[in-house]
């Protein structure tokens, strides 16, 4: 873990970040839409996008929104996307992100920090429960 670094994303980490997103999701997305979306997201309040690297690669990522729901009558953290490298999982990066969102938000009076999660993922699953999440709830989709 010594030689990885967490810092706040940037508009230089979206080439990096696009293609994170294309493997976390399987799916393809335009890219100029995609970097509209991402511009905007990072001017936005509540929203903490974070990279993990080493030396000059980015090895990972993790996008977190707040919104204030009322059914907690307060400020909600929800993790939207987080991702690492395969070959730099075991340095302890994903780990390493949870621990700098913490501290982003520590500051602020927020109810729950939640994660959603495929169901496909237990690798995932596992990650989340050994960092001190719980699973507690079914999310159900519907397509337009």
């Amino acid at each position: 873990m010594n030689n990885v670094l967490i810092r706040p994303a940037t508009i230089a980490d979206f080439d990096a970040i696009y293609d994170f997103i294309l493997d976390l999701t399987s799916e393809y997305f335009d890219k100029s839409l995609l970097r509209q979306c991402y511009e905007t997201c990072l001017d936005t309040s509540n929203t903490h996008y974070l990279v993990a690297t080493v030396g000059d690669n980015t090895i990972g990522y993790l996008s977190c929104h707040g919104q204030v729901l009322l059914h907690h009558c307060a400020l909600v953290y929800e993790i939207q996307e987080m991702y690492v490298l395969a070959p730099y999982r075991s340095l302890g990066a994903g780990k390493l992100l949870l621990e700098a969102l913490e501290e982003r938000v520590n500051n602020e009076n927020y109810a729950v920090l939640e994660v959603c999660s495929n169901m496909k993922r237990k690798d995932a699953h596992r990650f989340y429960e050994t960092n001190g999440f719980t699973l507690t709830t079914y999310k159900f989709k519907k397509m337009p």
